[in-house]
């Protein structure tokens, strides 16, 4: 059973522990390890602890509880923030530990972010990824359809970063009901 809730000032620490985890692992590889490894929990606790609760209209960040009871997951999201038309919002990261994977987690907190963008009233949404990301086709399968890419720089190397849209997230939304 996993829980999707509306995440805390006190989930601050296990947002960072995740998104850490998530980075060093997902990306080994396409990134700089020494990017990668110096990753500071510390600091991306402090980023999270000032970021926490957002509730401004179709923004915030939800947390996938696992049946322990622990954080195995967090989606942000809010207004779209590049100027890709026809896209009002935009999901800003999306991440799993990594035995969080393959269990429906992920299109649960998509789902739940689309509802509350929908609710904030953006009809539409984004998400940005890295084009090596091999995970990227998890956002197909949700329906996302590659609407821009875009080159890059990011700890001293190129990429290129791919977007997929949903020009209407109300099919997005009601994935949380497949179960």
């Amino acid at each position: 059973m996993v829980l999707i809730r509306d995440a805390q000032a006190g989930d601050a620490t296990a947002i960072a522990r995740v998104h850490v985890a998530s980075w060093q692992s997902t990306y080994a590889g396409m990134l700089p390890a020494n990017y990668l490894t110096g990753m500071s929990l510390r600091g991306a606790e402090a980023r999270w602890r000032g970021s926490l609760p957002d509730r401004g209209p179709g923004s915030g960040t939800l947390v996938a509880v696992d049946e322990d009871g622990a954080v195995a997951g967090f989606c942000s999201f809010g207004p779209q923030r590049r100027g890709i038309d026809g896209f009002a919002g935009e999901v800003y990261a999306l991440y799993l530990h990594d035995d969080a994977r393959g269990r429906g987690m992920g299109r649960l907190l998509m789902a739940a972010s689309a509802e509350r963008m929908l609710a904030g009233g953006f009809r539409s949404g984004l998400v940005w990824c890295l084009s090596t990301n091999p995970t990227r086709w998890f956002y197909e399968r949700l329906g996302g359809v590659r609407v821009a890419d875009r080159p890059g720089r990011f700890a001293g190397m190129d990429i290129v970063e791919l977007a997929y849209g949903w020009r209407d997230l109300v099919p997005l939304a009601g994935q949380s009901a497949l179960g």
